[in-house]
């Protein structure tokens, strides 16, 4: 879902993120997938940074994408029917894959 402003009652995780980005005047993909494709990833190891977009899945199958927003929280649209809401960016056995940090001179 695109959210409301995209004529759609609610978000899907990739519709929040990409709305959330917009609204901050940068243009991202539509897709989880495509969001990983378009990075910059944050490199293993380097702290998160409220704004970063956390990715879940394999390189070649992105399911799941979130907002950093910091004290190792990320608000995201978990699934179809339920609210947006804050959690744990990480949990016991998730397939947390990479963060990106996109910028306004990110090539997306």
């Amino acid at each position: 879902g695109n959210g409301p402003a995209g004529g759609h009652a609610g978000f899907d995780c990739s519709g929040l993120t990409k709305a959330a980005y917009n609204a901050a005047g940068i243009n991202l993909p539509r897709t989880a997938q495509t969001q990983y494709n378009a990075g910059p990833l944050v490199p293993a190891g380097q702290p998160l940074l409220p704004g970063d977009l956390v990715f879940y899945g394999t390189p070649g199958n992105v399911h799941h994408v979130g907002l950093y927003i910091g004290a190792g929280k990320v608000v995201h649209a978990p699934t179809f029917g339920q609210p947006v809401q804050v959690s744990n960016y990480r949990w016991n056995g998730d397939d947390f894959l990479a963060a990106s940090r996109p910028t306004v001179d990110s090539r997306l």
